[in-house]
């Protein structure tokens, strides 16, 4: 016998989490969609130069790697970004620009896994192609903050920076020429303590006079005009260090003219986005209460990367919600509601004489957008019953033999065991519009 088992880093999804994650991608999809963007999807598999060297050394390690059948050398995509780069160097012509797409798909990295992380997962994106406008990035931000808020989260902090701030700093400080590294670990702030990632910038030849202002910048905390006016002051003379300065405060102006809630969207000059491709504006997204989490919704604007691919400027801008650290983080919090059946209406079946009337029942709710199954053999009433509530259902709907001779039927909660008695005498539409209205009263209630 073969032993059943998972890879290190893989998982399977039972129906209870499959469906939770259907259901914020669906909201996802809908918030994305608001605005404008238009699906695509890409290859898993991308000719191994397509990957390379795009996102960083850590990267690169971590990619699925192979040759095929063809002895191509290959990769696994490890991210939506670099694929949506090669997509449009091929087919920008036909798209026109500006582009907005967004894609929900599998990503791989070999890396080591941790809470909230795996070796395989999902990825949410959403970019905008072919424009530097500061509206695009606004936008960005605003998508983010929607996507959250319409998922029903209630406290979570959506935390902007500027590259172009942060390699002005680092013109000021004469460290341009290590910026990689010192981006990099700048990066690991909120990962690591202060103390840790001050051993690495020294590590990099970074002088302690420049350590210090570094951290001092990074841990900037006040409201975004205060903050703003440390940037201002921080950067100096650096051109491209009061443009990233202005550019903030675009998007925290817009922000405000929008109307999202004050606190919501904040700036953090922490926040430097590991990948080397981002140049402007980055973002990274938090629970609250659980900000060892990591980020949940991630991303920032890429002007370069499409050129490896294209003479054409191909700027971008975009973010992604990290669908399985979300759904773990709302799972430790409480927040997740998990149930093993996307149906709203279970049907006891009671006997084989009347399947021709439940399957009309079946039809009229299903003709009415309401979800129904109903359980293939005659079992006793208690067993089918056990089975609905173990499944998750919210009501039960039972008509038996004595129920279709007076026209009546009995709704049950699972919740509650409650149950209520609906007069339809055969009216189809009597016994449809009940059950909707029994469904919404339960909804509402959570």
């Amino acid at each position: 016998m073969i032993e059943p088992r998972t890879l290190k880093g893989f998982r399977d999804h039972l129906p209870a989490q499959a469906l939770a994650r259907e259901n914020i991608l669906d909201i996802a999809r809908r918030v994305y969609r608001s605005y404008g963007f238009a699906p695509i999807d890409t290859p898993a598999l991308e000719y191994l130069e397509i990957l390379t060297g795009k996102g960083s050394d850590e990267t690169d390690k971590q990619l699925y790697r192979f040759k095929d059948h063809g002895g191509r050398d290959v990769g696994m995509r490890f991210d939506l970004t670099v694929p949506l780069a090669r997509f449009c160097a091929q087919h920008i012509a036909t798209l026109g620009t500006p582009f907005k797409r967004y894609q929900m798909a599998s990503v791989w990295r070999g890396e080591n896994t941790q809470r909230g992380r795996y070796r395989e997962f999902m990825q949410c994106d959403f970019d905008t192609i072919g424009t530097t406008s500061p509206v695009a990035d606004l936008e960005t931000v605003l998508v983010a903050h929607d996507v959250l808020k319409a998922i029903g989260i209630e406290k979570f902090t959506v935390r902007v920076n500027d590259r172009r701030v942060l390699s002005g700093m680092l013109q000021e400080l004469s460290l341009a020429d290590r910026s990689t590294h010192v981006l990099r670990s700048l990066d690991k702030l909120g990962k690591a303590t202060s103390e840790a990632v001050a051993a690495e910038l020294s590590s990099h030849r970074v002088p302690d006079e420049a350590i210090a202002k570094l951290l001092s910048m990074a841990q900037l905390r006040g409201t975004p005009s205060v903050v703003l006016a440390a940037l201002d002051t921080l950067v100096g003379s650096s051109e491209i260090g009061r443009v990233g300065v202005a550019s903030l405060r675009r998007v925290l102006d817009g922000v405000q003219k929008a109307g999202v809630a004050d606190g919501r969207v904040v700036v953090d000059p922490s926040i430097a986005r590991g990948l080397d491709y981002y140049t402007g504006i980055v973002l990274e997204s938090f629970l609250d209460e659980l900000p060892g989490l990591g980020s949940i919704c991630s991303g920032g604007r890429y002007d370069n990367l499409a050129g490896l691919y294209t003479k054409q400027s191909l700027p971008g801008v975009g973010a992604s919600v990290g669908i399985d650290r979300l759904l773990a983080g709302l799972e430790e919090l409480g927040r997740l509601h998990l149930t093993e059946t996307p149906a709203d209406v279970f049907l006891v079946f009671f006997s084989e004489e009347h399947l021709g009337d439940y399957l009309r029942v079946a039809a009229a709710l299903r003709v009415a957008g309401m979800a129904v199954e109903f359980f293939p053999e005659a079992k006793r009433v208690g067993q089918q019953l056990k089975v609905a509530a173990k499944k998750g259902f919210p009501v039960a709907l039972l008509i038996g033999s004595d129920e279709f001779a007076a026209g009546t039927a009995q709704l049950k909660s699972l919740a509650t065991q409650a149950s209520a008695t609906i007069n339809w005498h055969g009216d189809l539409h009597v016994l449809v519009d009940a059950i909707h209205s029994q469904l919404q009263a339960i909804r509402a209630k959570h």
